[in-house]
């Protein structure tokens, strides 16, 4: 079955799915590494679920990320090339991060969580600077700890 794909990473972290968008070369996959090295080394299970192209399906109030076929197993990495990854076929998606344009956010957070809706879905997004991963990923993991998924 060919299902539509959109242009992001999703990693799972513990049980917690995160999609990561951006636009090309914002540094979505140098953050998917990062958070999973990160994770790992706190004792956390993670993995890749997709890179670059993720299927996103909403069923019974959850959103579910899987990777198309073709690229199972795969990341590319700047500079690197294409590599294996430890994968999953599929994560429930609890926290979407957007990259953006690190001049474009806001010096302080909102006092409402930020919101985004997918497939009709509403999850918890966080806003993080794109091309910073030293910035981003402190960031990310404090968003995803608050969740207490981490």
């Amino acid at each position: 079955m060919n299902q539509p794909t959109v242009h992001a990473t999703a990693v799972v972290i513990g049980e917690a799915g995160v999609l990561i968008r951006g636009a090309s070369g914002a540094g979505k996959t140098s953050l998917a590494f990062a958070l999973v090295d990160a994770a790992r080394r706190g004792g956390l299970y993670a993995a890749f679920v997709a890179d670059d192209h993720v299927a996103l399906t909403a069923l019974n109030g959850r959103l579910l990320a899987r990777c198309p076929e073709p690229i199972a197993g795969l990341a590319e990495r700047r500079g690197h090339g294409v590599e294996k990854v430890e994968h999953v076929p599929m994560a429930v998606i609890r926290l979407v991060a957007d990259l953006v344009d690190a001049e474009t956010m806001s010096r302080l957070p909102e006092a409402a969580e930020e919101e985004t809706e997918i497939e009709g879905l509403r999850l918890p997004r966080q806003a993080i600077p794109a091309r910073q991963t030293v910035v981003s990923l402190p960031l990310l993991t404090a968003a995803l700890a608050e969740m207490n998924k981490i």
